[in-house]
């Protein structure tokens, strides 16, 4: 089951590295139409390099199957789902803004300055973050002993 924790880890982050590349696109301050972003540099680059770690600390787990280093990337990823969390949190009125951004539009004749995280499509953050949850309960059911960890 270690590897399958490592499997939906890692797919996650292949999709917050393509959420991290629209928005590092998308967020063109130089760019009228770009409104500041809601989510805080610092929340972003912390979750990556939590991310990161935790996943090289998961891999040196199933290494060396030295159970303090399951419980330390557990650890990991609770502080990376915090911070996911409050991203979320954050980038939900943004997303649902656009039936308001549309009458706004529609008054003023021109574009409207959105965020960049608006430009995140629903499907990916949808599947970033069951992947997320599911591999924070394998990987609690595997640091339990509940599920075999090869």
């Amino acid at each position: 089951m270690g590897f399958v924790v490592l499997i939906t880890w890692f797919a996650a982050v292949l999709l917050g590295l393509f959420m991290l590349a629209v928005w590092l696109i998308e967020n063109d301050v130089s760019d009228r139409t770009v409104a500041p972003s809601r989510l805080p540099v610092l929340v972003i680059f912390s979750h990556l390099l939590l991310a990161a770690t935790g996943l090289g600390v998961w891999v040196a787990f199933l290494l060396l199957l030295r159970w303090p280093l399951a419980w330390t990337a557990i650890g990991i990823l609770v502080a990376i789902a915090l911070l996911g969390g409050a991203m979320f949190l954050r980038w939900i009125p943004v997303y649902r803004g656009p039936a308001r951004l549309a009458g706004l539009r529609e008054q003023s004749g021109g574009a409207i300055a959105v965020p960049a995280e608006r430009n995140f499509p629903v499907v990916v953050v949808t599947v970033h973050g069951l992947l997320a949850v599911s591999t924070l309960v394998l990987a609690l059911l595997t640091a339990l002993g509940v599920v075999a960890a090869r």
